[in-house]
C-alpha cells in the first residue's frame, strides 16, 4: 500500500481534475501556522481544497445488523399487519 491515498473525485462536485496541495497555498489555516500536513488535495474544477484522514479500524460488530423482531415487524406492516 502507497505512503498517499489518491481521491478518485472531488467530494464537492464530483469532478477527476485532482492534485495534492502543497500545503498551505493560500489557506487562511495556513497562514496563521495551525493548518496540519499531509492528505490534503486541490480540485481544479470548483477551486476547493479538502483534507483526507484515516480515523482509525471500526470496532468488530460496529455496524450490527438489524435484530430480526424489528425486521419482522416492519415486514408485516408492510403487507397490510399479516402474520
Amino acid at each position: 500500500m502507497s505512503e498517499r491515498a489518491a481521491p478518485f473525485y472531488c467530494p464537492y462536485c464530483g469532478d477527476e481534475d485532482l492534485r495534492p496541495s502543497e500545503g498551505g497555498s493560500g489557506s487562511p489555516l495556513a497562514e496563521r501556522g495551525r493548518e496540519p500536513r499531509g492528505g490534503a488535495w486541490e480540485c481544479r474544477a470548483c477551486s476547493r481544497g479538502f483534507r483526507l484522514a484515516f480515523l482509525g479500524l471500526l470496532a468488530q460488530g460496529a455496524a450490527a445488523p438489524r435484530s430480526t423482531a424489528s425486521a419482522s415487524a416492519s415486514a408485516s406492516a408492510s403487507d397490510g399487519g399479516t402474520p
